[in-house]
């Protein structure tokens, strides 16, 4: 439905138009179809929208199934801003009334980046029942670890039962599977009720590959293609209502289900030689929203450029983006603590990579990178750029479910590694973001999966997943096949480990207990969250594998090797410890146990 695209709110959203309008200037005849109902005609006009001729049956005693019919073909096809696709991709769409929700939130007045600690789930396996209904019974769970934000993997529809999210191709529609759009706004009610702000994660680069019904209605596709599919038509004849259905879209998610941030998926796929990049004027107009709406709305691009004018401001150049993904950070944490110097990991072996990362922000700032086998990323301007404007992680739904077969940090690091992996990145100057059980250690894997129908479809999607890891090294046979329900099943959190304090030999209970602290004390303590470049300092011994982070008075100090490691930090207080054993003296003089880290205050 087009109905809430139009401006009631004295933003720069597109004119209003009515809710069974569609833009579809490829068509020389559309037709409304309404189940149960004769066609209603449409009447085309000269900037390619159609708009029904008549009155549409049923549309004023509640919600409608619809469809268009396109020229000749008696197949109705879903409305591309479709708010709900009950029966999937491929059938009606429903009307959907976002304002008929009665909000609780009216006293929520947002949740900055800036601070802050984000969360990042994935509705379908974040609880066994999967839904957006069964997330809301654990947010409880995240206030006690005192996170600030939940990021929410991809939530559009998909064709099949179970996806990542990705391969989402009716952008304005929450998938039926979550519980649908209502289920969405009782969700994010939720979150605000319980203090947590939430950030939506979309997907603007590519469309997945079955369902994808636009290329019918208008030239919403270009020539080209990058790593997922064929490119988004930014900059080409007929680019500026596809922009328009972007911006609009963006426009929903802090609008209709007042979401707080959008994490942008893999902006460097975007291909926009426009004057006014696409970017630069998403920013822009929610820029405007925000103050319209007086709350801070945040947009977060993911972007492996290591460009900072991404998020320099418009007016000094850039594209004007709040933050972006860092995953320098992740790839120099990773390789200090397991060792892994494969592939993209190969340049940060030395622990000084760490040491650049957590001072200077990009490891590769215009260095050669032996992976892309180039030259890679800009300088950071360290005097001028908050630290919290790059996002880091020592696990993500990338890092983990990229890997063959899914493993997280804990299938290759003991307790006190797994500590580090928590303090090094929840006392770092970057904004931390955590990923769906990375908390307690969870030992279920995160896995990729789909659920194509199709059986072309997913036999390519499998088939190709597997030649991919056998090309390095891996057995076929070890490579899960993401077509097999198990991969998804396998892949969802076994909250036992959180309720049974003797799970895995209390390890679970033990380390939850530790990020709780972890967070606590980065709340607490204002030189954790200090944005200057300036205020934090990074030393690290590779003989004796400790590293050592000043911010501002306090040190983290961390020894990631096998032996206890000795180091005076001169007197002062033990503020938090990741395990038994630590101890300050009075003459100052730290013990650390192997991997094992610790926050001093000196006197």
């Amino acid at each position: 439905m087009t109905g809430t695209t139009g401006s009631t709110t004295g933003t720069t959203r597109a004119p209003a138009r009515g809710p069974f309008d569609v833009w579809a200037p490829v068509p020389e005849r559309v037709r409304l179809h309404v189940a149960g109902a004769e066609p209603v005609a449409m009447t085309r006009g000269d900037d390619g929208w159609w708009t029904p001729a008549g009155a549409v049956p049923g549309a004023d005693s509640g919600p409608v199934d619809y469809g268009y019919l396109l020229d000749d073909d008696d197949t109705p096809r879903p409305d591309p801003r479709s708010r709900r696709q009950p029966d999937g991709v491929h059938g009606l769409s429903r009307s959907f009334d976002p304002s008929a929700y009665a909000w609780g939130d009216g006293a929520w007045t947002g949740r900055q980046l800036a601070g802050s600690v984000v969360y990042e789930l994935h509705v379908g396996t974040f609880t066994p029942e999967g839904t957006l209904d069964a997330a809301l019974g654990r947010l409880d769970h995240l206030v006690d670890l005192g996170v600030d934000l939940v990021e929410v993997m991809p939530v559009n529809a998909f064709n099949g039962t179970h996806n990542w999210g990705y391969d989402g191709v009716a952008w304005y529609a929450v998938d039926e599977s979550y519980g649908g759009p209502e289920a969405y706004q009782r969700f994010v009610d939720g979150c605000h009720a319980a203090g947590l702000g939430v950030v939506q994660d979309v997907v603007y680069n590519h469309l997945g590959p079955s369902g994808n019904y636009l290329p019918l209605y208008g030239p919403y596709l270009t020539e080209g293609r990058n790593t997922w599919g064929d490119l988004v038509n930014l900059d080409q004849e007929g680019s500026a209502q596809v922009r328009r259905y972007i911006l609009d879209n963006v426009a929903m998610w802090l609008e209709d289900y007042h979401v707080d941030a959008l994490r942008l998926d893999a902006v460097h796929a975007l291909q926009d030689t426009s004057a006014v990049h696409l970017l630069e004027e998403m920013g822009l107009e929610v820029a405007a929203l925000s103050a319209h709406l007086r709350r801070p709305l945040t947009l977060i691009a993911e972007s492996d450029l290591n460009d900072t004018r991404m998020v320099t401001p418009r007016e000094g150049g850039g594209r004007g983006l709040d933050a972006q993904w860092s995953d320098d950070f992740h790839h120099a944490v990773h390789v200090a603590l397991t060792g892994e110097t494969t592939g993209y990991y190969a340049d940060f072996e030395p622990l000084e990579a760490l040491s650049k990362v957590i001072t200077r922000g990009f490891f590769h700032d215009g260095t050669y990178s032996s992976f892309r086998e180039a030259d890679h990323g800009r300088p950071v301007d360290t005097a001028t750029m908050p630290t919290w404007r790059l996002v880091v992680c020592n696990q993500n739904h990338d890092q983990i479910g990229n890997r063959a077969v899914g493993d997280r940090l804990t299938e290759h690091l003991d307790e006190g590694g797994l500590g580090l992996a928590a303090l090094l990145t929840l006392t770092g100057p970057f904004t931390p973001m955590l990923f769906q059980g990375e908390e307690w250690a969870a030992s279920t894997p995160f896995q990729f999966f789909t659920s194509h129908p199709e059986p072309e479809l997913g036999k390519a999607t499998a088939e190709g997943r597997i030649a991919e890891f056998a090309k390095m090294g891996w057995d076929p046979d070890a490579v899960p096949d993401p077509q097999d329900p198990a991969s998804f099943e396998r892949s969802k959190l076994d909250w036992s480990q959180v309720e049974d304090p003797a799970a895995g030999d209390g390890v679970h209970a033990r380390v939850l207990d530790l990020y709780r602290r972890l967070v606590a004390l980065r709340r607490a303590r204002p030189e954790l969250t200090d944005p200057a470049f300036g205020a934090t300092t990074c030393e690290v011994d590779e003989a004796a594998r400790l590293v050592t982070m000043g911010r501002g008075s306090l040190r983290v100090v961390a020894n990631l090797g096998d032996r206890p490691v000795v180091v005076t930090t001169g007197p002062g207080e033990v503020l938090l410890a990741t395990a038994d054993g630590v101890a300050l003296d009075v003459s100052g003089t730290l013990t650390l146990p192997a991997h094992a880290g610790a926050v001093v205050e000196p006197a």
